[in-house]
């Protein structure tokens, strides 16, 4: 029997609609239980790469490595030339910021091919549209040899089955020792290695992200300028904070997200991130008590008009409103510090960004959520053993860390018409702005790494930041999980959990409308999805 998957089957299953999927000649086809879907596979061996020294080193426990400079003499990535010789491989793939000039124009992307030794045929899908592409390419059958896979709460993400079904089983290539073969993939840590397992098997490959999470970012600029104290001990002094840097004449407020603002508040409270687990027992953290005081203290932010009036009706604006001023703290991720500098400094006269840990609701020690070791995964569609490793060759060039001539160029481009040198530092020239943006991180990447030359300085504060966040740092324990439940209705109920939820902290709604919401949660989707992940992780630890 030759098992493919039905359109219908998989569309109605990528909306969230419905769970199975269809096999031509089998009849229904029952997805496998959530213990087969997370049956454990051999992680591949963690071997860090050793290639440049620093005073600001990464550690197991989840800090990036800080650089001040780029070595003068980049070590030799491929010395012995280009490792993926061979056919050109197709890449579908994501983007959030504009699509870079085509490959015909964009001296990087040349110079990139030339480095791996084939053509990368990247096929880049605005952000917002690729959950649909993702959905119909899937259904057609007519997969690229590798593909941009979101985490499964996002609806579009291939079951279990479905990856069984169309997608290589890349353990004998990466588990173990055997991912020595590709050494700049064994410098990813192993964490970003775990959401990749599935029925048993290694089925993706990492687009690694830091565990340390990101601060609430703060404009010290604006802060020092008031002779405030930029680090709160408590709730109370928080919200005193909130207020004293709030100045609606200047159209200055404390926050403009009030989601973000309900996040940095639950890690006041140490409450979950996302799910806990004790003793093999899950609770999702909009459950928990900790949730409810979340919306109460946001709710009381609100009322006290510390909130950027637009905070409730206009999306997408809080990154914009704090580089520009408008408003003086932002809770984001890791990245958002260089582009803050990048985008909002140079207008800016004494632009200063710092950082601000969740200080305990009470006093005492706050939590820090532990970043999610990936932003996605990369699926490689069926094919012979040795395009599968061609393929994983060409992901390990893409891999390349920070010190290698292979970092520099996919990174910055060529010299001259992507980036000058100051020193030894490559800085980015106009066009070099725009071609960088072709998406390998949305292939696969380095570990994260700090590192601004710009503005070298701030680097120091941005590993004391890591350091200090990775002892307080609380773990989602359902991340490497999968639940079907989860998969399927989760992103479709977000919409009506967060409109009760801000509606709450917006004061429109009472608290008491929560435990209705809760009610119907579980009911609908929740209790299951629990069982789900209690089963997974059952699995998982036997």
């Amino acid at each position: 029997m030759n098992p493919r998957l039905s359109r219908r089957g998989f569309l109605a299953s990528a909306a969230g609609v419905a769970a199975g999927l269809t096999l031509a000649g089998c009849g229904d086809y029952r997805p496998p239980s959530a213990g087969k879907a997370n049956a454990t596979a051999q992680l591949p061996s963690y071997i860090p790469y050793k290639g440049v020294e620093t005073s600001m080193p990464s550690s197991a426990d989840g800090v990036a490595a800080g650089y001040m400079k780029y070595p003068a003499n980049p070590a030799k990535a491929f010395p012995d030339g280009p490792p993926a010789k061979g056919p050109a491989i197709d890449i579908m793939t994501l983007i959030f910021n504009p699509v870079p000039p085509p490959l015909n124009r964009n001296v990087m992307w040349q110079a990139l091919n030339k480095s791996v030794g084939c053509d990368l045929n990247f096929q880049i899908t605005p952000v917002g549209d690729y959950p649909a592409k993702f959905a119909v390419t899937i259904a057609g059958g007519d997969l690229p040899d590798a593909m941009l896979m979101l985490p499964p709460k996002s609806n579009t993400a291939a079951t279990p089955d479905m990856l069984d079904t169309l997608c290589e089983d890349l353990t004998e290539h990466l588990s173990g020792d055997n991912i020595r073969d590709y050494p700049y993939l064994a410098n990813i840590p192993s964490a970003s290695w775990a959401p990749c397992v599935r029925n048993g098997g290694i089925y993706a490959i990492p687009m690694p992200r830091p565990l340390a999470g990101g601060p609430n970012y703060t404009r010290l600029d604006l802060i020092n300028e008031r002779g405030l104290d930029p680090n709160p001990k408590s709730w109370d002094e928080f919200a005193k904070l909130c207020k004293d840097v709030t100045d609606p004449k200047k159209q200055q407020y404390a926050l403009g997200d009030s989601v973000t603002a309900w996040n940095f508040v639950m890690q006041m409270l140490r409450g979950p991130n996302n799910w806990a687990e004790e003793n093999g027992k899950f609770t999702w953290y909009f459950e928990t008590e900790e949730a409810k005081q979340s919306l109460d203290a946001v709710r009381q932010l609100t009322k006290a008009g510390v909130m950027h009036p637009d905070t409730y009706t206009v999306l997408g604006k809080a990154k914009d409103w704090f580089g520009t001023g408008r408003t003086v703290m932002n809770p984001d991720a890791p990245a958002a510090w260089n582009d803050y500098y990048t985008t909002y400094a140079p207008a800016t006269k004494g632009f200063d960004v710092g950082y601000m840990l969740a200080p305990g609701y009470d006093g005492g020690r706050g939590g820090q959520w532990a970043g999610s070791a990936n932003y996605a995964t990369l699926i490689l569609k069926k094919a012979p053993k040795a395009r599968i490793k061609q393929i994983l060759r060409a992901m390990n060039a893409l891999a390349a860390p920070f010190g290698t001539d292979a970092y520099l160029l996919r990174k910055y481009g060529v010299e001259g018409p992507d980036h000058t040198l100051k020193g030894t530092d490559p800085i980015l020239t106009p066009q070099g702005q725009s071609e960088v943006y072709l998406p390998t991180i949305f292939a696969t990447d380095a570990p994260f790494t700090l590192y601004y030359p710009q503005k070298p300085e701030i680097v120091p504060t941005q590993y004391e930041f890591q350091t200090k966040a990775v002892k307080e740092l609380i773990p989602n324990p359902a991340e490497p999980l999968y639940s079907p439940t989860d998969s399927q209705k989760t992103l479709l109920m977000q919409t009506t959990l967060d409109d009760t939820r801000k509606g709450i902290m917006q004061g429109r709604l009472p608290l008491s409308e929560w435990d209705d919401a809760m009610k119907t949660w579980r009911k609908e989707a929740g209790d299951q999805i629990r069982a789900e992940f209690e089963q997974a992780w059952e699995a998982r630890q036997s």
